[in-house]
């Protein structure tokens, strides 16, 4: 049995149960991900060995690596994070791959559709607009208002994205 089948069942059960909670509370809770993301690696080595782990581990690595980033900038939360996380452990670096560059696309137009639905999509586009122009300027760092603790920032459910881009990558394979 390879990586790929696996970690469908698990993986897409996570998933649904995380879009939903995301969406109800705006929280991936730890209770959720770390569970998984230790079962992933567990699942992962028992099935595959020295191989199974090095992919778990390397999906991991790859999920802090990219999300990270947007962590740090404060434009996405650590449960966002660890939920990648977890999902890269079970579906290791390559997949986790075409997930990421999924999930930015489905993100970039979930956030379209939540700013127009939101009533706020010329702020947004501007917000957007502004954030791009400042990495130019500040160099890349937080954006002075733009982030989540912000409570005037607009923001929106992450898990759902997440969501998307991984089911495409296991179709997409």
């Amino acid at each position: 049995m390879d990586l790929h089948s696996l970690a469908w069942w698990p993986v897409l059960t996570l998933l649904v149960i995380a879009a939903i909670v995301d969406i109800r509370s705006r929280r991936i809770p730890n209770w959720l991900v770390l569970p998984f993301l230790a079962a992933g690696v567990v699942a992962t080595t028992a099935s595959h060995g020295l191989t199974g782990l090095r992919q778990s581990l390397s999906g991991i690595a790859l999920a802090v690596a990219v999300t990270g980033v947007l962590c740090w900038l404060r434009g996405m939360g650590m449960g966002d994070l660890k939920l990648c996380a977890a999902v890269g452990a079970w579906i290791g670096p390559a997949q986790l791959g075409t997930a990421l560059v999924a999930t930015g696309i489905a993100g970039g137009l979930l956030a379209l559709i939540w700013a127009a639905c939101h009533g706020s999509l010329n702020e947004s586009l501007d917000g957007s607009g502004d954030l791009v122009r400042g990495f130019w300027t500040r160099g890349v760092r937080p954006h002075p208002s733009l982030v989540l603790e912000n409570p005037a920032a607009r923001t929106m459910p992450y898990a759902p994205a997440i969501a998307i881009g991984t089911i495409f990558s296991f179709l997409a394979t």
